[in-house]
């Protein structure tokens, strides 16, 4: 028998990526290893697409976040070098995310906080050593080259959506919902692409928005011990929620019948 609150990590970091092109993968694991991530307290993880998609963003990253042993689950893509910033580098700033937010669930080098707040720590095609931003920030999105998941908050992204893009910006609204927070961090990297919006990335966009419209739309919910309606105004929700809202409501239920 055990005590679940007795189980530990087996290592600290499990570094997963999707894999296209292993000769790029081994150049990330040596910039990785290079920078102090050894087989002492890291295993690598990899979806092998080399040969066809087998899984793409969304499918993938659950198998990951699901089997990881990690402490902390490293998603990042397979163009990153870690030619700046190292493992003591990242360890400071788990520390100092731990003391600042306890709450934090996932972290990463580039993203948006409120919707004109840009967040950046890295350097890429679109600039060297760019540090946008006072950081460690809250951010409402991430970009996906670079994500770090505490893996104790047990994330998991939606199982109705597929691609490979918005998969970090559907992380962060998960967690947000499950009361975690995610930030933008300062830990420097190199980012050999600049993206790609193309046709497959606004199908992405598309489904993205259709999901959360229904998600975020107004609710009628009934349990066996109570009625709720829900709207994005939490002062309505308090009145329209009231003993005193639902004794009106039937009155004039049954004046009406």
């Amino acid at each position: 028998m055990k005590n679940i609150n007795e189980l530990t990590s087996t290592v600290d970091f499990s570094v997963c990526t999707l894999v296209t092109d292993f000769d790029e993968y081994r150049e990330m694991i040596a910039s990785f290893n290079r920078a102090g991530f050894t087989d002492a307290d890291t295993e690598f993880l990899y979806v092998d697409n080399s040969n066809g998609n087998t899984e793409d963003g969304y499918s993938g990253l659950n198998k990951f976040l699901n089997r990881a042993s990690g402490k902390y689950i490293i998603i990042c893509h397979q163009d990153i070098l870690l030619k700046f910033d190292d493992v003591g580098v990242l360890k400071q700033r788990l520390a100092e995310m731990d003391r600042l937010d306890p709450d934090w669930a996932v972290l990463g080098n580039a993203g948006y906080g409120d919707f004109n707040t840009k967040l950046y720590r890295i350097t890429d095609p679109w600039g060297a050593d760019q540090k946008i931003g006072t950081l460690p920030a809250r951010a409402r999105s991430l970009d996906e080259n670079f994500l770090l998941v505490k893996n104790d908050a047990n994330l998991a992204l939606s199982h109705d959506l597929k691609g490979f893009h918005l998969y970090a910006t559907d992380l962060c609204a998960l967690a947000d919902m499950l009361g975690w927070n995610a930030y933008v961090i300062d830990f420097h990297l190199y980012h050999k692409s600049g993206g790609n919006c193309n046709e497959s990335f606004f199908a992405s966009k598309n489904a993205f928005m259709d999901k959360y419209a229904r998600i975020v739309r107004p609710m009628a919910i009934r349990t066996t011990c109570t009625m709720m309606l829900i709207t994005s105004a939490p002062f309505l929700n308090r009145i329209i929620n009231k003993k005193l809202f639902y004794s009106i409501r039937k009155r004039l239920d049954s004046l009406f019948r």
